[in-house]
């Protein structure tokens, strides 16, 4: 299905209109909903309210418990997908102030156990050195400097021995001079250094790896537990919540890794292209 972006709002309400109406049309309380579809009261309250966006799971559920069949789920079901998408435009986040936007992943990393970070384009700021964060932002207007702090601050998240991390680049992400020669060679080598904090795994798949054309990286990607993926673009972000998205994306993940090199392996890899960069300093 084709999504509008400024629909995509819109269709949360939508879809909790549509499920309360048909609630009613089958002449069910809430209680009764809620039983059959072995949720709470307050569940399908909330979703029947717009408080709670409903899993593609619980719709199905909830569909199946009132008979509703044909062309009318097909039509609520497309809503739903549509409620568990939103998309974050580059343009808003500038209107509202970059640093907010890194206040919200760094209440989205508290809330998260397991993180799942595929780069194929650049190196993300969790893993970044202050001269990478200040050139990754430069393109854009205004006074970055708190952008940039939060940035930094929110590597702090890495220690946490309760959560779990892998970062997946490609050798082109790695390599990117996005910033001097000088400060490449030290962002490799903060690679390196992250690579070895317990909670973290940190694995490269190099240029001369060839893997099946079906299975070509293609965008920016970030796993969140098995609850929401974001998949950014060049002008804005995709948070997706529909578990077979989320899954689809895990796939992808799981298949990427078999092309890496790992641990010392990576890291050997790390130095010989920070010595490169180096050289071309001097």
């Amino acid at each position: 299905m084709t999504f509008e972006p400024e629909t995509l709002g819109q269709s949360r309400s939508d879809l909790a209109a549509v499920l309360k109406n048909e609630r009613k049309r089958a002449g069910w309380t809430q209680v009764r909903l809620a039983k059959r579809c072995n949720m709470s009261q307050t569940k399908v309250s909330n979703i029947e309210s717009g408080k709670l966006t409903p899993a593609i799971v619980d719709v199905e559920l909830i569909l199946d418990a009132l008979g509703a069949g044909g062309p009318l789920a097909a039509e609520i079901l497309a809503l739903a997908r549509s409620a568990n998408t939103e998309w974050q435009d580059h343009w808003a986040s500038q209107r509202r102030g970059l640093d907010k936007k890194q206040n919200e992943l760094a209440q989205l990393e508290t809330v998260t156990t397991e993180f799942r970070f595929f780069l194929p384009t650049m190196i993300t700021g969790l893993l970044a050195t202050p001269d990478y964060v200040r050139a990754s932002v430069s393109r854009n207007s205004g006074d970055m400097t708190k952008t940039v702090a939060k940035k930094l601050e929110r590597q702090q998240i890495l220690t946490d021995s309760s959560k779990s991390f892998t970062f997946l680049l490609t050798e082109q992400a790695a390599r990117w001079p996005l910033a001097s020669p000088l400060a490449m060679a030290m962002q490799l080598d903060r690679l390196a250094s992250v690579s070895r904090i317990p909670s973290v795994r940190l694995g490269v798949i190099p240029l001369g790896v060839v893997g099946p054309v079906a299975e070509t990286p293609l965008s920016v990607f970030t796993v969140y537990d098995r609850r929401l993926v974001q998949v950014e673009t060049h002008t804005g972000a995709l948070m997706l919540r529909d578990h077979r998205d989320v899954n689809a994306y895990r796939d992808d993940f799981d298949r990427y890794e078999r092309y890496a090199v790992w641990g010392d392996d990576c890291r050997e890899l790390l130095s010989e292209w920070a010595v490169i960069f180096t050289r071309q300093h001097q």
